[in-house]
C-alpha cells in the first residue's frame, strides 16, 4: 500500500460538515487526513438560485455560547462577516471558503467518489483518482448536487429548482410549481415578485400547519414572506394536489393529479421535489428502519461498517432533524472524539468541552416534545 494514498481519517464533502469538522481534526492536532471533494468548497452553495437565501438567521446568541447559528466553527460568524441575518447561497460559499483556509484543510478538489468498499480493518475508496485507503471514513457528502428527478413518470420534462440560476430569468408569464415545501414556496414568492402568475401544486399544505419540525412545515422565514404575497391575485396554493405525471403537449406540459383532474402549463414546470441524498452512492453501508430512517451508533457511526461515520442533516440526535446547519455541527466532537480515542491521541479536554456545551443543551431540547426544533 502506497503511504501517500493511506490516510487515518477521509472526509467525503467539501461543505458545512467537511469543513466543519475538518476545522475540528485540525485542531485537534490530527494531521494524516484528507477531505476528498469533487468540485469546490460549498459549491451546492454556489448553485442555488441567486435569490435563495439561508433559512436558519445568523445571529449572536451568547446565552447559549452560540455566536451564530450557522457557523460551523466556534468564534465565527457569517453573519457578521457579511452583515446579513440570511445569507445567500454565495456567500455562505464564501464563509467556508474563509474557515477552510485559516485551517489549512488538506482539500484535494476533482476527486469523484464512485464506491466505498470495507475491508477488514480499513476502507478502500474508489475514485476517478484512483484508489484511496483509510481507517476511518466520515461522510459529509451534500445534497442539493442530486435533484431528485424520478418522482413521477415525466418527472424529467420538469426544470428542477436547482437548476435555475435566478428566478428573473425564467420566461414565460405563468409558472406552475411542483412541491409545496420551503424550495417551492421559496421558488412562487420570487415568481410572483418578478410578476408572474403562480400556481402551486402540493400533496399536502405546509403553509397551513404548525408543525415546529421545520422539515414538516415552513420556516418562519419563509412564512413571514409568504404573507406578503398570499393575497396577491397571481398566487394560487393548492394544498392536497399530488402530481402523478407529466406529459409534454404540443402547446406545453399536461399534469396529471392523483384526483384525475388535469392541470395545462404553457411552461416547463417547476419541479421542488427535494433532493437523492449522496448516501445513494453506500446504500450498502447503513441499515435503515422501518420508516426508511438511517440506523446509527450513539457515536454516528455505521451499524454495518465499523469505522464509518456520517455528518450532516442526515443525522438525527434523539427525535431531533438535523436539517439545518446549526444543528448537526453540534455533532462534529462525538465523531472527532471517538475517532481520535481509537487513535489513541491525546484528547484536548477544553477543545472537547467547547465543542459539547451545545450538544449538552441539544439534548434539553430534544426532551420538550420536539417544540424546540426550528
Amino acid at each position: 500500500m502506497k503511504k501517500e494514498n493511506y490516510y487515518d481519517v477521509i472526509i467525503v464533502g467539501a461543505g458545512p460538515a467537511g469543513v466543519g469538522i475538518g476545522a475540528l481534526f485540525i485542531q485537534m492536532g490530527l494531521n494524516n487526513f484528507v477531505v476528498l471533494e469533487r468540485d469546490y468548497i460549498g459549491s451546492s452553495f454556489k448553485k442555488w438560485p441567486e435569490e435563495m437565501r439561508l433559512l436558519t438567521p445568523s445571529f449572536p446568541g451568547h446565552g447559549f455560547g452560540l455566536l451564530d447559528l450557522n457557523a460551523v466553527v466556534p468564534a465565527t460568524s457569517p453573519g457578521y462577516t457579511f452583515q446579513t441575518e440570511h445569507l445567500s447561497g454565495e456567500e455562505y460559499a464564501e464563509y467556508l471558503e474563509a474557515v477552510a483556509i485559516h485551517f489549512k484543510l488538506p482539500i484535494q478538489f476533482g476527486v469523484d467518489v464512485f464506491e466505498l468498499e470495507k475491508l477488514t480493518e480499513s476502507f478502500e475508496i474508489k475514485t476517478n483518482n484512483g484508489i484511496y485507503h483509510t481507517q476511518f471514513v466520515v461522510w459529509a457528502g451534500g445534497e442539493f448536487q442530486y435533484p431528485n428527478k424520478t418522482v413521477f413518470p415525466g418527472a424529467n420534462l420538469c426544470i428542477h429548482n436547482s437548476e435555475v440560476s435566478s428566478w428573473g430569468e425564467v420566461e414565460g408569464s405563468e409558472a406552475v410549481i411542483i412541491g409545496g415545501y420551503e424550495s417551492g414556496i421559496d421558488a412562487a414568492i420570487h415568481l410572483v415578485h418578478y410578476g408572474k402568475q403562480v400556481t402551486v401544486l402540493a400533496k399536502g399544505d405546509t403553509w397551513s400547519s404548525h408543525d415546529p419540525d421545520p422539515s414538516i412545515s415552513l420556516s418562519p422565514f419563509t412564512f413571514d414572506r409568504l404573507e406578503e404575497v398570499i393575497d396577491c391575485e397571481d398566487l394560487i396554493l393548492r394544498g392536497n394536489s399530488k402530481v402523478v405525471k407529466v406529459e409534454q403537449v404540443e402547446a406545453g406540459y399536461s399534469i396529471f393529479l392523483e384526483n384525475g383532474e388535469v392541470i395545462f402549463s404553457p411552461t416547463q414546470p417547476i419541479l421542488a421535489t427535494g433532493f437523492k441524498s449522496s448516501l445513494s452512492l453506500i446504500l450498502e453501508h447503513f441499515y435503515y428502519d422501518e420508516e426508511n430512517r438511517i440506523q446509527l451508533t450513539e457515536k454516528d457511526e455505521s451499524t454495518i461498517s465499523e469505522g464509518l461515520f456520517l455528518v450532516g442533516p442526515q443525522v438525527r440526535h434523539q427525535d431531533v432533524i438535523f436539517c439545518f446547519i446549526y444543528k448537526f455541527r453540534q455533532r462534529f466532537a462525538v465523531v472527532a472524539k471517538e475517532i481520535a480515542e481509537q487513535l489513541g491521541m491525546e484528547l484536548d479536554k477544553e477543545l472537547f468541552d467547547y465543542y459539547q456545551k451545545a450538544n449538552m443543551l441539544l439534548d434539553d431540547l430534544s426532551c420538550c416534545d420536539n417544540s424546540c426544533q426550528c
